[in-house]
């Protein structure tokens, strides 16, 4: 049976828990909202009618101006922000209004971003402008699709109303989707206000709904730790694999399941630049392409800080000490299915390590280089992607060596390679273009860009513009925390 969102079944666990954890807010009206995109697939696989029109006044819902659920909450955490404590901050602009069980039968959250003023806002205006709502939406779309965990966007919904940042803009509001929303952030809020069993409880409350299996072993806190820590470890392996910068990695965008979280300045490599800072507001480079590794330990660091009274210092230690080993075992594996190798080995890393060099060097576009190692029929044409052709030469010989003790065949290893380097990824260009179109009351580039995205691997004529690099005018783009 498939559900409307005017009558499927809701929860809300998060409610649940104690007063302290939240405030019960709604959402501000929004005027005159307009449904611009919405995940068909998605709302499928949230066992809703994939069908827009068959759900009544649905832009009403979904932007938070009609209401199912009798307790909306913005959720309290807190963090470290560019390496400082931040203290409190918290749902902002974001309203946590539904579940919904999915097709397999996974609860899944809710979330309205723009919905407007809570109690956490500060001295933000609760708003999300439709700029930035368009970028989340299509990078939702882009990871879920590059399969890289992540929260995912159901809908997006523009409005008149007004909104200030550095000009007079227009609002909108994403209906984002997880299973939670739980972030480093809420334990550093319970660590530092003094509250062990508001901690504890939350611990728990973690290991009930999304990690039950770490309640049978001997110290059940030390392995949700060590869960979280290998899921981040993932998640950031997987970010590197396809040069992704998240631009924002503050403790409270960290989430406890190991998603993408909290789309602001991202972007992908277009020429590789191993200390590209795709944030505006990163003027120290905190936030860098090759500093994502490290600051995932950073902020896990901060983690397991939180959790001092319930897990052996020592051990805690450990699990911190393990997260190098388990970041690099990720990320051999995702070089491993990018090279086409059927194992990786200890001495491959100098043989990638000479490539990174070769395409620092000549500012190799990372997406279009990997596709076209894909490609047997292509290889004739890597040399002219580098500026030391005889450098390349030397190096694509060695790797030519490698792959000769591969028990691969070609065409294996061609048809595996071609499943793992995507053919297009959502650079700053190609959203850009879906947001000046929007702008102009166009919004057919948001949805042929989420239609690409969802099948970023598939060679569609349809989108051959969209795999191409980056124009010479998306050198003066530039995002920020704003955006």
């Amino acid at each position: 049976m498939k559900y409307t969102l005017a009558t499927a079944p809701l929860t809300l666990r998060f409610s649940l828990l104690p007063g302290h954890y939240y405030s019960i807010v709604a959402p501000m009206p929004l005027p005159e909202p307009q449904l611009l995109a919405w995940d068909a697939e998605l709302a499928e696989h949230l066992g809703l009618d994939p069908d827009p029109a068959a759900h009544p006044r649905l832009a009403e819902l979904l932007v938070g101006n009609l209401l199912r659920h009798e307790r909306p909450l913005a959720s309290v955490y807190s963090g470290h922000q560019f390496g400082q404590w931040a203290g409190q901050l918290g749902d902002g602009r974001a309203i946590l209004v539904a579940e919904l069980t999915d097709v397999n039968g996974e609860v899944q959250e809710i979330q309205l971003k723009g919905a407007g003023l809570t109690p956490y806002s500060r001295m933000g205006d609760g708003r999300a402008v439709l700029r930035s709502s368009i970028r989340e939406y299509l990078c939702s779309a882009a990871m879920a699709g590059l399969g890289i965990p992540t929260t995912r966007a159901l809908s997006l919904v523009g409005s008149p109303e007004p909104v200030w940042r550095e000009t007079r803009e227009t609002a909108a509001v994403v209906a984002r989707v997880a299973p939670t929303f739980l972030r480093f952030g809420h334990f550093e809020h319970f660590y530092h206000r003094g509250e062990p069993e508001a901690l504890k409880a939350l611990a728990d409350w973690t290991i009930e709904h999304f990690y039950p299996d770490c309640a049978a072993t001997a110290s059940p806190y030390l392995a949700l730790f060590e869960a979280v820590r290998d899921r981040t470890a993932g998640m950031i392996a997987d970010w590197m694999a396809v040069g992704f910068c998240h631009g924002v990695m503050n403790s409270d965008n960290m989430s406890m399941l190991g998603l993408t979280l909290d789309y602001g300045p991202f972007s992908f490599l277009d020429g590789f630049d191993a200390g590209h800072i795709c944030n505006h507001s990163d003027q120290h480079g905190r936030y860098a392409f090759n500093q994502q590794p490290q600051i995932g330990l950073w902020n896990l660091a901060c983690l397991a800080q939180t959790l001092v009274k319930l897990v052996e210092l020592d051990a805690l230690r450990a699990a911190l000490d393990q997260y190098q080993t388990v970041f690099e075992a990720a990320y051999a594996e995702r070089l491993r299915r990018k090279f086409g190798l059927a194992e990786w080995r200890e001495t491959d890393w100098p043989l990638f390590t000479r490539l990174l060099e070769l395409m620092q060097a000549a500012g190799t576009d990372w997406t279009i280089f990997w596709r076209t190692l894909s490609t047997p029929a292509r290889h004739a044409t890597l040399r002219d992607q580098f500026v030391d052709r005889d450098a390349f030469d030397a190096w694509f010989t060695d790797y030519t060596a490698r792959l000769a003790a591969d028990p691969q065949t070609p065409a294996e290893r061609a048809t595996a390679m071609l499943s793992t380097n995507p053919r297009l990824v959502l650079r700053n260009h190609l959203a850009e273009v879906a947001i000046r179109k929007a702008s102009d009351g166009d919004n057919s580039e948001i949805d042929r860009l989420q239609r690409a995205l969802a099948r970023p691997f598939d060679d569609d004529a349809e989108f051959d513009d969209l795999a191409g690099p980056a124009p010479d005018w998306a050198a003066a783009l530039s995002v920020s925390c704003s955006s």
